[in-house]
């Protein structure tokens, strides 16, 4: 029988830290919906915010930048939590073997990030998110009281009267689990729009079964835009130049070459990103060209090789060297600051559900992320929710109750396309400056998409999945911005 106390859905920072945390006496089972490294978490380039044994930083000035970049829209008290905690938990994921980069002197290096008003950016080259998550995968296999099981897609969740069912998919078919709790931690919605700095699996899977079974899903329309994409435009998933690199002085330019900025904030290449991504496309419009640059071709080139060496050699391979020339970049996708609502604890007003990390709202982030405090977030309240449940692991009912769920093996296929068009509508009408007409009728027609999906069976594949939780992502995005 496939029953565990805890069922975590997504194996990124958040799903993992939660599973390190939970006690050793709960059965656990976590849930990769493709191979363990291939999430957000591990694509994070730039780092890790915190104050930790920080003598020229404090909590306060942490807050207060956090504040600042999300337009004073952040719950105090969850932000508050955020920015204490930092220390314990980067101290936590040190001895767990991840390696940040250190001074000469043995000191831990801390980089600047836009936004901030200090050095407090713990890194691992322009890697820190692959490190992190190496290093949790490597504790969360050791321990004897978690199952991990890779490539397999959950399909459906439904609260039980002792928990949750789930519906899961593999190369071996179709099983259910059951569990007393369910966490999700399914990561972002970057599949929702044409271009994207998100993997594949970012469909916003845990926020559409949530909002099924009665989440509150708050502020999906507060979507961060990353300024500094690479600006190839052939390719659904844009390579991130990190935040890390204008941290290190590198300037935006605009069509003519010019550095434009100071234009629009005196702040200038360090703003926060929503800034910076309204400052691109307001300087688009009145340059009408989307031909933008970031250029760091004068500082040291050994020093851009050693603190950039991942993305120096992905720039290489499209052709630009980072030392020389000016890197063709635009806004892109980049993160949702809203999600399935969670208090302090991450629990949700289901009992026994739990989000963390992207999928999640804990109010941290306001209306737009401060470089570096998603991996932050995601460890904080990952860990919050392991230690809520264990608290109440004892108040739950000792039977699993089951249940039956239809797969529609021997009906039709969902049709071909909805994907596609989802992804053009929001990339019309909710992208960086939002076009209130467009969204207004892009909504109809998500609507349409929406009953399409619902009204009819359709084989539930992973292709059935991915467009219902995208047409659902795009219904409840366009749903606010209207």
């Amino acid at each position: 029988m496939n029953n565990y106390d805890v069922i975590i859905a997504g194996s990124g920072a958040a799903g993992l830290y939660a599973a390190i945390n939970l006690p050793e006496n709960l059965k656990v089972l976590v849930i990769s919906k493709r191979e363990l490294k291939l999430c957000n978490s591990a694509l994070a380039q730039g780092g890790i915010a915190g104050v930790y044994n920080s003598p020229n930083d404090n909590i306060q000035l942490h807050q207060n930048d956090t504040l600042i970049a999300g337009g004073f829209k952040n719950n105090s008290e969850t932000l508050h939590i955020l920015v204490s905690e930092a220390a314990y938990d980067i101290e936590n994921i040190i001895k767990f073997g991840v390696e940040f980069d250190k001074n000469p002197d043995g000191t831990y290096h801390r980089t600047l990030e836009g936004g901030h008003c200090r050095h407090r950016i713990f890194h691992h080259k322009d890697a820190t998110g692959a490190e992190i998550v190496d290093k949790l995968i490597i504790k969360a296999k050791s321990l004897p009281n978690v199952t991990i099981l890779e490539n397999t897609l959950m399909c459906e969740a439904v609260k039980t009267d002792t928990g949750f069912s789930v519906n899961l998919l593999n190369e071996d078919g179709y099983t259910a689990a059951n569990s007393h709790f369910l966490i999700m931690a399914t990561g972002g919605i970057g599949r929702v729009y044409e271009f994207t700095t998100n993997s594949a699996i970012a469909t916003g899977d845990g926020i559409s079964m949530a909002y099924d079974m009665g989440a509150d899903i708050k502020n999906l329309s507060y979507v961060q835009f990353h300024p500094t994409a690479f600006n190839n435009r052939q390719t659904r998933e844009c390579f991130l130049i990190s935040e890390a690199v204008r941290g290190e002085g590198a300037y935006l330019r605009n069509y003519h070459g010019e550095r434009f900025m100071h234009n629009y904030d005196d702040r200038l290449e360090l703003a926060p990103r929503d800034v910076v991504s309204h400052s691109i496309i307001h300087e688009s419009r009145k340059q009408n060209s989307t031909e933008f640059y970031l250029d760091i071709t004068h500082k040291d080139p050994e020093f851009l090789k050693n603190r950039f060496p991942m993305i120096y050699k992905n720039l290489l391979d499209q052709g630009f060297d980072l030392t020389k020339d000016w890197i063709p970049i635009f806004p892109c996708q980049h993160y949702l600051m809203g999600g399935i609502n969670v208090d302090k604890n991450a629990q949700t007003k289901i009992r026994g559900l739990y989000a963390a990390g992207e999928c999640s709202h804990t109010g941290v982030h306001g209306n737009n992320r401060l470089a570096s405090n998603s991996l932050l977030e995601a460890l904080v309240f990952s860990r919050h929710a392991a230690q809520h449940i264990a608290a109440n692991a004892e108040s739950v009912p000792k039977e699993f109750a089951e249940h039956k769920f239809d797969t529609h093996e021997d009906k039709p296929v969902i049709p071909k396309g909805i994907r596609t068009e989802v992804r053009k509508i929001m990339q019309e009408s909710a992208f960086v400056i939002p076009d209130k007409e467009a969204a207004v009728r892009g909504f109809e027609r998500v609507k349409e998409l929406r009953n399409l999906i619902h009204s009819e069976d359709f084989c539930v594949n992973r292709d059935y999945v991915e467009a219902n939780s995208l047409v659902t992502i795009a219904y409840l995005i366009l749903r606010e911005i209207i």
